[in-house]
């Protein structure tokens, strides 16, 4: 079914549209195609029911199996563009919908330099924006210059950094309210390509030695709590490596678990309360989930 702006689309199983490949069917997806006529989308989201999640590459996710109550928004736009250069400096602008690998791969294609430490990072552009993603001293909005976010009683406009409360892996609208984010613009400094290319290999050849690279895993699970390593201490407590059914923490990094194949969400979601109890009775730490669970 198609509006103005979007289509509604049958819900996506989500044990194929996760990096963790877990999980059952959602009621349905939306799939934003025009972010400026999203006009009829307030009341197609009331009609729909169901909690509404954003639906970017699909990492930092454990979704229940089964049917879930849940309407997803995804983003159709995958454009990336070099729009301008000043002063030693280039101004791209990515839709929400391009996968954060292919946006690094643009711009050391173009020389622009800033955002290497991400490499290595799954998902879309979008969902990057939305956890605040970060990596090897680098997190994403360090280089935004602004974003297009369409909300429900604003509709779609340009926002700012600025407008933006950030955190461990998250951001929300100073002003309040649920909002998805449709492109944003960046600024990167002018070099050569094959000293960004270099930082990229240099980066993602110290994750492969010590993260589960290319297995299917939504990420870290957990947080890090002030001043310690969330996987230093799921290694003291044991967890490394260790299995429950299909999913087992990695072996190279505890704060990774992974789906072994046939894993399950229950398994998952059981697994992440053992490494949390574990961790607490050794510790007296709480861990705090950072991947999201649906619903």
């Amino acid at each position: 079914m198609s509006r103005k702006g979007f289509s509604i689309l049958p819900g996506p199983v989500l044990a194929r549209r996760t990096t963790m490949g877990l999980g059952g069917a959602a009621l349905v997806e939306i799939r934003v195609e025009d972010p400026l006529c999203l006009d009829d989308l307030p009341d197609a989201l009331r009609n729909l029911g169901g909690r509404v999640e954003t639906l970017g590459g699909g990492s930092n996710i454990i979704a229940a199996d089964g049917e879930l109550p849940l309407t997803l928004i995804s983003v159709a736009g995958k454009e990336i563009r070099v729009e301008s250069e000043a002063r030693g400096r280039v101004a791209v602008r990515a839709e929400a919908g391009a996968r954060l690998p292919a946006l690094l791969n643009a711009l050391a294609k173009a020389g622009l330099s800033g955002l290497e430490g991400l490499s290595g990072i799954p998902g879309s552009v979008g969902g990057a924006l939305a956890m605040n993603a970060g990596s090897y001293g680098v997190e994403v909005w360090s280089a935004v210059t602004s974003v297009q976010v369409f909300t429900l009683g604003r509709g779609t406009l340009e926002m700012y950094p600025e407008d933006f409360a950030f955190g461990y892996r998250n951001c929300a609208l100073k002003t309040g309210g649920p909002f998805l984010i449709t492109a944003a613009s960046f600024s990167l400094a002018t070099t050569e390509s094959g000293a960004v290319r270099a930082r990229m290999r240099e980066i993602m050849l110290r994750k492969r030695a010590t993260q589960p690279v290319g297995e299917k895993s939504a990420g870290c699970v957990f947080k890090n709590p002030a001043g310690a390593s969330a996987g230093k201490l799921l290694d003291e407590a044991g967890l490394k490596g260790k299995g429950l059914g299909g999913m087992s923490y990695s072996e190279l990094h505890a704060n990774f678990m992974i789906n072994n194949g046939h894993g399950t969400s229950d398994e998952a979601l059981e697994l992440l309360e053992l490494g949390r109890d574990a961790v607490w009775a050794r510790h007296g730490i709480r861990l705090e989930n950072e991947v999201r669970i649906w619903p």
